[in-house]
């Protein structure tokens, strides 16, 4: 391990880059569908060992100094999202002849600026370097700090946090409900990069004890929490989730949206599944509904008489506001309405959080002028809701919805348990086919539903549809492609471990005693020298 360690640290040039790129890129297989963390357990420390060897000029500035960390992350970075991201890629061969011209600037173009976060993780990290296990918890900060801007910057873009690799199953889902993702994301990646300390064998006891407790108190506490008796239901819902599995060439196609319309209306409709009631909710997927319901008022006369006493659907829609289709003056929201069985939309709610160059362009005015236009929503450009509320379901019970990737943002999905008992998330992920990217959204929507301790419900267009309960176990699922529905009974009782203002601040205190852990180490260390 030494010999290895000692080749790796005097790497040099290109190949420190081409070690750093392969690194990133192997840690892709911890995520879903992949989930083989053990991979992660390789890729780090070899990232600390080329740190330990990334140093510049004494007698430079400090950015000459710091360049080599970075170049050295950024690298990292980019491996890992070239490798983890490509699939994003199949959005453009969707309308290949109007967007395959795109395909290397999505590819390359969104990996080459997100490596950007773990350049400057590994700058704060190098920063508080030290060589003995204070780099490991610098490291931790440095990657749970870049992990938490990324949530938030530029819009943010969350994809793929480094702490889901750590929790790929329910056992080891469990710890989010404490720490939320800014203590998973400094935990993984402290664990991870452990093994390490095999090299220089410094510090290798405390390593090993500390890897010891906190592996143990991973899954410790993931068994406590999935063992525990569940709190009694005050509540139940019988749902049904529709998977039509459109084809997303013919999703806009005028002549073929009312088979759509009547694919949808025949899966609501069939008889309940064995052992089920029939069901109170019904989900339909985002953008599922192929027309304006202000176009289409028969529309929700079928509904109507689609929906029995007391059932409510739940389907996402392109809604329109302030004129016709043909209107300059029409603004379009990417929306969930809530229909009653009297064929009335009792309720809507609208995304907030676009998809940038999917749903709208940032700087229009600017891009316009070289003939860059969105390049993956359909026919529309939206504009983005100003709140989002719950929606009362049949019984009063209340859900929030959230629409495609909004799951994903840890902060955006914080649900005050004592005004929402469910989560609910409709997504179009037919865009990406059978790729990792649907299945990587799945496992972050999970996620969601562990940290808030509620019930998630999720109608995906070609799937993943599903029912996950407060503790992260599906309990049951439609395969990408399948088309079909599925009917659950949903038992209604918050499940919230602690409040999500609380799970953030220990998220905070966790990164934050990494920091001051290297940091107290890397002076000792100078004092030391001194």
């Amino acid at each position: 391990m030494e010999r290895l360690a000692g080749r790796i640290i005097l790497l040099w040039g290109w190949r420190r880059s081409l070690v750093a790129f392969f690194a990133g890129a192997l840690t892709v297989l911890g995520q879903a569908p992949y989930d083989f963390f053990a991979a992660c357990f390789i890729s780090f420390p070899l990232l600390v060992w080329l740190l330990d060897g990334a140093t510049g000029e004494a007698s430079g500035s400090l950015l000459r100094r710091l360049r080599p960390a970075f170049a050295v992350g950024w690298w990292f970075g980019f491996g890992y999202f070239l490798a983890g991201l490509w699939w994003i890629g199949s959005a453009l061969l969707v309308e290949a002849d109007d967007f395959a011209w795109a395909l290397p600037f999505a590819v390359v173009g969104i990996p080459f600026a997100l490596a950007f976060f773990y350049g400057f993780a590994t700058v704060v990290a190098r920063l508080l370097w030290s060589s003995d296990i204070g780099r490991i918890a610098a490291l931790a900060f440095g990657f749970a700090l870049a992990e938490w801007l990324r949530g938030f910057l530029f819009t943010g873009f969350p994809w793929n946090a480094i702490g889901y690799a750590a929790m790929p199953v329910p056992l080891l889902m469990q710890s989010v409900s404490v720490t939320g993702m800014i203590g998973m994301n400094a935990l993984a990646v402290f664990l991870f990069a452990l093994p390490a300390l095999l090299a220089a064998r410094r510090h290798l006891r405390l390593g090993a004890t500390l890897f010891v407790v906190l592996a143990a108190a991973h899954v410790g506490f993931g068994y406590v929490r999935l063992t525990a008796p569940e709190k009694p239901a005050t509540r139940s819902l019988d749902v049904r989730i529709v998977q039509p599995a459109v084809d997303l060439s013919e999703k806009w196609d005028a002549s073929v949206r009312d088979r759509i319309f009547a694919t949808l209306l025949g899966l609501s409709a069939k008889a309940p599944d064995p052992g089920h009631e029939k069901p109170q909710l019904i989900l339909w997927p985002e953008t599922s509904v192929p027309f304006l319901f202000t176009e289409r008022p028969d529309a929700l006369t079928a509904l109507g008489d689609m929906l029995g006493d007391g059932q409510m659907l739940i389907a996402g829609v392109v809604r329109e506001e302030g004129g016709s289709a043909a209107s300059a003056d029409s603004r379009y929201y990417n929306s969930v309405v809530a229909i009653n069985d009297k064929g009335e939309i009792a309720d809507a709610v609208d995304k907030v959080h676009l998809v940038p160059f999917g749903e709208y362009l940032p700087f229009a005015d600017l891009l316009a002028r070289f003939g860059i236009e969105q390049l993956v929503a359909g026919p529309l450009t939206f504009t983005a809701g100003n709140e989002r509320h719950a929606i009362t379901l049949p019984g009063g019970i209340r859900a929030l919805p959230f629409i495609c990737y909004e799951v994903i943002f840890p902060d955006l999905v914080a649900v005050d348990a004592t005004s929402s008992q469910l989560i609910v998330n409709v997504t179009n992920d037919a865009w990406f086919g059978d790729t990792p990217g649907p299945y990587q959204h799945f496992r972050q929507a999970q996620i969601r539903a562990v940290e808030n301790g509620l019930p998630l419900l999720r109608a995906a267009n070609n799937g993943i549809s599903a029912v996950v309960d407060s503790r992260g176990r599906v309990v049951d699922a439609l395969a990408i492609d399948a088309r079909g529905a599925i009917d659950v009974k949903v038992p209604v009782s918050a499940q919230t471990v602690i409040s999500s203002s609380q799970r953030r601040i220990n998220g905070m205190l966790v990164m934050l005693l990494f920091a001051l852990v290297g940091g107290l180490l890397n002076v000792r260390q100078k004092l030391r020298v001194n």
